[in-house]
């Protein structure tokens, strides 16, 4: 059997069923990321000798370069598609969720590592690093719909703001293990460089870059068209051209692309509100994000009938349901005390931090970089936690969802200037 005539056809069913899948996964109140998985699974046990060996340890680049795409495709499709105008004032849930939570979960994920799973530092800290940020791409169950759309609450807002957020925020935390594995050999690791360069310039350079990008793109798609007679722009590839372009030029500034690509999005959202073109624009990169899903998600249920899961012990399985069932979810509400929204909103923002193939693009990122002496544990940990993910939040979202959107619909927080102070 023709192993690329194979690929092309499972990519082929893959891509197509996806046209049905957002439409059976409401009807069966199962997120399509578990379907997904679940034939992946099938697929390679069936042919897994004669389709690629899915092997994120041995082909670190290529999982690295699918991922990165992945995730730079459904941040710029996460920003379109947020009505809520940008203000530190009304952003002030996914401003926590992204300093406060994202921290502490690092924290807590870092001391598990090296004093409960006896990870060395560097490793230790990836781990907390890679499995910090929400997920942008897995997280559609839980985030706001389409442009425009009418239904309205916190907790879709807050998860759809902080997937698009905090895939950049957690890139200098990945950096730092990168530097801290280097200096294991070489010993050279200058603390200040990293506050000024990694943590400081890179994430300056991302806002900046984004913000100017996302106004000259305003400028050419909205101000042209309406004051000078110019070519009115209604195709909607030009979002992925966007993000491809915003993403190239912040890497190649050394700025850090996600947040870019994230700035681009709400900048170009927020200069025309209500133009239709968003529709457009979000429309076309979600059905290409959604494409790009669906085999990144066979390819993963390939990684766990071949083995991924072949160095998780114990220890790492309760590592992992920790993390998913208390390190998050306390470290959620902890990070939205003060904030004025009803506690079953909390609960809901802190529960759903799903991960999934962002946390698989920063592990393949730092260990396709440096070595870090425990990548065979990193990945068999790091593909548990997001399969239990998928599993637990694919089967919970719909329904906790649509009772939050029943109860708390057209009510997103103002939050008062008194909150933000504090």
């Amino acid at each position: 059997m023709d192993s690329y005539i194979l690929s092309l056809a499972i990519i082929g069913l893959a891509a197509l069923s996806m046209a049905w899948m957002p439409y059976l996964s409401q009807k069966i109140r199962i997120s399509y990321a578990v379907i997904y998985v679940a034939i992946g699974i099938l697929f390679y046990s069936l042919f897994g000798n004669v389709l690629p060996t899915p092997n994120p340890i041995k082909y670190a680049d290529y999982a690295q370069h699918l991922t990165e795409l992945v995730v730079i495709i459904s941040i710029m499709g996460t920003g379109l598609k947020i009505d809520q105008p940008f203000s530190f004032k009304t952003w002030s849930i996914p401003f926590r969720l992204v300093t406060i939570t994202m921290l502490l979960c690092i924290g807590l994920m870092f001391l598990l590592g090296r004093y409960v799973l006896g990870f060395n530092i560097a490793s230790a800290l990836l781990l907390g690093a890679a499995l910090a940020p929400t997920d942008p791409v897995l997280a559609s169950d839980v985030q706001v719909g389409p442009p425009m759309e009418d239904v309205k609450d916190n907790v879709r807002f807050s998860l759809t703001a902080e997937a698009g957020l905090n895939d950049g925020v957690a890139f200098p935390f990945t950096w730092l293990a990168i530097a801290l594995a280097m200096m294991t050999v070489n010993k050279n690791f200058d603390v200040g460089s990293w506050v000024f360069y990694d943590l400081i310039y890179r994430i300056v350079a991302g806002v900046g870059i984004g913000y100017a990008m996302g106004r000259f793109l305003a400028y050419l798609v909205f101000y042209l068209p309406d004051k000078k007679n110019f070519v009115v722009i209604k195709d909607g590839f030009v979002g992925i051209a966007a993000t491809l372009l915003v993403y190239g030029v912040t890497e190649l500034l050394h700025g850090y692309g996600f947040i870019a690509v994230f700035v681009t999005a709400i900048t170009l959202r927020n200069s025309e509100l209500n133009h239709q073109l968003h529709r457009e624009l979000h429309n076309f990169t979600d059905q290409v994000e959604r494409i790009l899903v669906a085999i990144v998600l066979i390819l993963f249920g390939g990684c766990l009938a071949s083995g991924i899961l072949n160095y998780l012990t114990w220890q790492m399985v309760l590592v992992g349901l920790a993390f998913i069932f208390i390190i998050r979810p306390v470290s959620g509400f902890l990070g939205l005390t003060g904030i004025p929204v009803h506690r079953k909103e909390k609960l809901a923002i802190s529960f759903f931090g799903i991960r999934g193939i962002g946390s698989f693009f920063y592990l393949a990122f730092a260990t396709n970089l440096y070595f870090f002496g425990y990548e065979k544990e990193l990945w068999s940990l790091v593909s548990f936690i997001v399969l239990v993910s998928v599993i637990i939040h694919g089967l919970t979202a719909n329904k906790v969802m649509k009772q939050i959107t029943e109860t708390f619909s057209e009510k997103v927080t103002d939050i008062p200037k008194t909150v933000l102070d504090h």
